[in-house]
């Protein structure tokens, strides 16, 4: 998953596609690749790393194709320079000239980094394919396809050879007709049987005035051109040529060739789409309109916490399964303790998932800083599951934390979100939370999808003996109602902006929340210091009367989390001991609490849910209220002073 960008037209594609993926840098990616189709044969250049090394590529393949000298041996045996003629011979077709193709830059989800599961992939030489999102259905779909030479380990190459199959056999039933629909048709049929997520784009040397674009969960634009189109993740690589765009939907495919634009569901129904004239600029568009990166990954939340979710609910068991776990249900009984190992952000979604552990499966549950874990001899035995999370799978701390946990015998799993980091090579087994690339410094989308995943984990221990499958139900039945809620929250960002340029002046800020809200609190103050620079701390309710109380006054004002749950009375006592030391307070409250009011100055209200996942939903306000007061103080939210995104030393 990552970027895609195709064209169709009258001019060279190859620019045109090396551009828009450049154009797509911001969003992260280990590798890249091209395909063009010229003259009735699909050529490719793949390559690690950046769009500039698959560039520096390109070129020396076409100077070799222009040169006998850079490919011919001067003084080899005959069996060599026959060799070498054989690949100058196919060089020399790599002009890569044609006005047709397809580029991507994958963030790898299945398979490791290297390029021969880089993107794109082609079938029998004809049919070529980049796609974002995840197939789960793939391995099925895997057994059923009758040609079984796979040169990656990506699920998109089984998904290509599944259009393929459909291709041939759709061919029998076309023969002698026109065949101006066969690729669409091909590609429907085979997206018919696909459980999982996709935005794709597939080309065919036999059809080469066709681009065939379809979308599920994986945004896809499209911009209309002057008797041309181009195809990509979103706006930004088009914006040069083009502000016409229309946007596929879920379940839409469409077809682009000679005769124009034409867009149908899976069911053959023709769509008629609304054409939107775009007026971002390319760097606003990196962005998907908003200002900075940092509040447009706050409000990618609701889709990226779906792909956290997606394929790891099993709804008839009342439980989660987390493949990467790698355990049988004989070996997750033998574990008797947890441990969350992690730092900063990812510290406070371990300490949502010790509530989440205790609560659902009945384990003793700890929670410590990386940077501390081996520098105190940690007790920990083949018994007791380590989980390290890592939002990189680079930081320096948690890698060694997770070798020395290895290496006292525990079960050690990866959290993490880069495919193919330091961390999930190490620990071998885990999950990737698929919050995709966050490039602002501050966490806040993986901050979430670190929550999710933990409490999926968290519930498939407890309904092997703990957990009843009726509140197993209920809680999956909650956590896909997340998203939904996530949003409401959102249209209250120009309400909560309001609040907080109340509280830019001030220069110490206090945040308070108990039980599974404390973590909240923590992560809310975090944010908060990280990127404004106001001086925050977080704290556990029930604590401030025991020393910090004497910190506050009408120059300290206090954030507190005061929604509805079991520790509801005795939070809003706390709230009211600041509120008697003179202390203005901002305060998050469970929708149609009216009493909330009564201790509160300013007070935004977020929808319910159940306790344990009422940090999904919580965090957001705070996320949202940081964003805007480092915003009205003039910083620079994306990258703030003195901090990196990767923390790759001790």
């Amino acid at each position: 998953m990552c970027g895609i960008v195709g064209y169709i037209g009258k001019k060279q594609a190859l620019p045109i596609l090396i551009q828009g993926l450049r154009d797509l840098e911001y969003r992260g990616y280990d590798s890249a690749g091209v395909a063009v189709l010229d003259n009735g044969k699909i050529e490719r250049v793949r390559e690690i790393g950046k769009v500039d090394m698959l560039a520096k590529k390109i070129s020396n393949v076409i100077a070799r194709s222009a040169s006998d000298e850079a490919i011919l041996p001067k003084k080899e045996t005959a069996s060599a320079y026959a060799k070498a003629s054989a690949d100058r011979s196919a060089a020399l077709a790599v002009t890569l000239t044609g006005t047709i193709g397809i580029a991507h830059t994958r963030w790898a989800t299945h398979g490791a980094v290297t390029e021969f599961n880089a993107h794109p992939h082609i079938v029998d030489g004809k049919l070529a394919i980049v796609h974002n999102g995840i197939i789960e259905n793939y391995r099925e779909l895997k057994k059923q396809i009758k040609d079984k030479n796979f040169e990656s380990e990506t699920d998109t190459e089984v998904l290509a050879k599944w259009i393929m199959e459909k291709y041939k056999a759709l061919s029998i039933k076309y023969k002698g007709e026109d065949k101006a629909n066969l690729l669409i048709d091909a590609v429907k049929a085979a997206l018919v049987e696909v459980r999982g997520t996709y935005g794709l784009v597939v080309l065919h040397a036999d059809h080469p005035d066709q681009l065939v674009a379809a979308r599920l969960g994986s945004p896809l634009a499209i911009g209309i051109g002057e008797g041309e189109y181009y195809i990509a993740s979103d706006v930004t690589p088009m914006l040069p040529f083009t502000k016409k765009v229309t946007f596929l939907d879920d379940g839409e495919i469409a077809l682009i060739n000679g005769d124009g634009l034409k867009i149908s569901n899976l069911d053959n129904q023709i769509i008629e789409k609304n054409v939107t004239e775009i007026d971002w600029d390319q760097e606003k568009a990196q962005k998907g309109g908003f200002e900075n990166f940092m509040l447009k990954e706050i409000f990618d939340q609701p889709t990226v916490y779906e792909d956290a979710l997606r394929g790891r609910l099993e709804m008839d068991a009342g439980t989660a399964k987390m493949g990467g776990l790698n355990m049988s249900q004989e070996q997750m009984r033998e574990i008797k303790r947890v441990m969350i190992i992690a730092e900063g952000t990812a510290r406070h979604t371990g300490l949502i998932g010790k509530y989440a552990f205790e609560r659902l499966a009945n384990l003793p549950t700890e929670v410590d800083f990386s940077s501390e874990f081996r520098y105190r001899d940690p007790v920990v035995n083949k018994s007791t599951l380590v989980f390290v999370i890592s939002q990189s799978g680079e930081t320096a701390d948690t890698l060694m934390a997770a070798r020395e946990a290895k290496r006292k015998g525990a079960v050690v799993r990866g959290i993490v979100n880069v495919v193919g980091s330091t961390i999930a090579r190490e620990t071998g087994a885990g999950t990737y939370i698929h919050a995709g690339p966050e490039l602002a410094v501050a966490s806040t989308k993986a901050y979430t999808n670190m929550v999710a995943v933990l409490l999926l984990y968290a519930l498939q221990f407890g309904r092997l003996k703990h957990t009843s499958l009726a509140t197993g139900q209920r809680i999956l039945q909650s956590l896909l109602e997340i998203p939904e809620k996530m949003n409401e929250i959102l249209k209250r960002n120009n309400e909560i902006k309001e609040i907080a340029e109340k509280y830019q002046k001030y220069v110490n800020i206090l945040f308070m929340g108990r039980g599974v809200n404390y973590p909240v609190a923590l992560e809310g103050a975090l944010k908060l210091k990280e990127i404004s620079y106001i001086h925050c701390e977080g704290f556990a309710g029930g604590e401030m009367k025991h020393g910090p109380l004497a910190l506050v006054s009408k120059d300290v004002p206090v954030v507190a989390i005061l929604t509805k749950n079991q520790l509801y009375e005795k939070m809003k006592s706390s709230i009211q001991e600041v509120r008697a030391r003179g202390a203005r307070t901002f305060i998050i409250a469970s929708e149609g609490d009216e009493e909330a009011k009564e201790v509160a100055d300013e007070i935004i209200y977020v929808p319910k849910t159940m306790e344990l996942l009422e940090p999904l939903l919580n965090t957001i306000p705070l996320q949202l209220f940081a964003y805007h007061v480092a915003v009205a103080l003039g910083r620079d939210v994306d990258r703030p002073r003195n901090l990196a995104k990767s923390v790759t030393v001790e």
